[in-house]
C-alpha cells in the first residue's frame, strides 16, 4: 500500500528501500537483485539507487515508495492519493507514467483519488463513492458519459458541470426568465422538475451542431491557460464555465449568445437520478 505521504526507510539507500520487502521474504541475493533493479528501471530511479530518501526529490521519493510496494509482485496494489502532495509538474509526470506501469506489473491497483481527470486517465474500471457508499462502478469511460446521478457527473466534471432547472410542461421545457427549450432526446419524459447539466467543453460561443440550443450569458472572468481558455459566465442564478481552444479575450460584462447540443446533455429527476435519453 502507498499513502499520500510518501514513506521510505532514511537510513537506507533506494536499493535497500525497495529490496526491503523481499529481504523480509528472505529471498536470496541473486534473486532479489533482478527484481529489484527491473522495477527500479521502471520507474526511472536506476540512476539513484545509492542515494538516501534526503538525497531525492519528492517525486523520485515518491517512486522508491511505489517500487517498494510493487517489487513485491503482490496480486493487490493499493493506492491511497499517491499524487496528492507532489507539486504540478511532478504529478503530472508520474499520472503519465502510472498507467504503463501498472499495465506490465500484472496486479490489480486500487488508486483512490479524487480527481475525475486522475481516474480518467488512469482508465480501467472505477467506483464512485458518496458518504461510504459505492453509488456507481463500471468501465471509467462509460461511469464518465453515464453518471447515474448528479453528484457522480458533478464529481466527474473539472471545471464544474454546468447545471440548468427546469420544468417539463404540455409545452416543452421551461426555465427562469422566461426560458423555453425544446431538447429532442428528452421529449417524452413526464411532467415534473429536472436538472439540465452540461459539461464546460459542451458549452459554444459559435453554433456548430444540428441539434443545438441557444442561451446567453455574462462573462464574469476569463481564465486563459497557454493554448485554452475558460470563460466564466453568469445568466440568473447560475454560474457556467465554457471551456474554448484558442486564446479568447473577453472583457468582464459582455453579454454573448451559448450553444449547446442536445445530444452533449444529461437530464436528471428530482431525485438527482439520471434520465436516459432516447436513443
Amino acid at each position: 500500500m502507498v499513502y499520500q505521504q510518501f514513506i521510505n526507510f532514511p537510513n537506507m539507500s533506494v536499493f535497500e528501500n525497495i529490496a526491503s520487502p523481499l529481504r523480509i521474504q528472505k529471498l536470496s541475493e541473486s534473486k532479489l537483485r533482478p527484481r529489484v533493479e527491473r522495477v527500479a528501471e521502471l520507474l526511472k530511479l536506476t540512476p539513484y539507487m545509492h542515494r538516501k530518501p534526503n538525497e531525492l526529490s519528492g517525486g523520485q521519493q515518491q517512486r522508491t515508495a511505489l517500487a517498494r510496494a510493487l517489487v513485491k509482485g503482490a496480486d493487490l496494489v493499493l493506492l491511497d492519493e499517491p499524487l496528492v502532495n507532489l507539486d504540478y509538474k511532478l504529478r503530472e509526470e508520474l499520472r503519465e507514467e502510472l498507467p504503463h506501469l501498472f499495465a506490465n506489473t500484472g496486479a490489480t491497483v486500487v488508486y483512490a483519488t479524487t480527481e475525475p481527470h486522475e481516474a480518467l486517465l488512469m482508465g480501467g474500471y472505477t467506483a464512485t463513492m458518496r458518504e461510504g457508499r459505492v453509488t456507481q462502478y463500471g468501465p471509467t469511460q462509460e461511469v464518465f458519459r453515464k453518471p447515474h446521478d448528479l453528484a457522480t457527473a458533478k464529481a466527474f466534471s473539472d471545471p464544474p458541470l454546468n447545471t440548468l432547472n427546469l420544468k417539463r410542461t404540455a409545452k416543452g421545457f421551461e426555465g427562469e426568465q422566461g426560458l423555453s427549450l425544446k431538447l429532442p432526446p428528452f421529449q417524452n419524459v413526464p411532467v415534473g422538475e429536472y436538472t439540465l447539466g452540461f459539461r464546460p467543453h459542451h458549452l459554444h460561443i459559435q453554433c456548430n451542431a444540428e441539434d443545438i440550443f441557444e442561451l446567453s450569458g455574462e462573462v464574469t472572468v476569463t481564465e486563459i491557460t497557454g493554448s485554452e481558455s475558460f470563460i466564466h459566465l453568469k445568466w440568473a442564478e447560475h454560474d457556467w464555465v465554457a471551456h474554448t481552444q484558442g486564446v479568447m479575450h473577453l472583457p468582464t460584462g459582455e453579454k454573448l449568445e451559448l450553444y449547446v447540443s442536445a445530444s452533449n446533455c444529461l437530464l436528471f429527476d428530482d431525485q438527482e437520478q439520471l434520465v436516459p435519453a432516447q436513443v
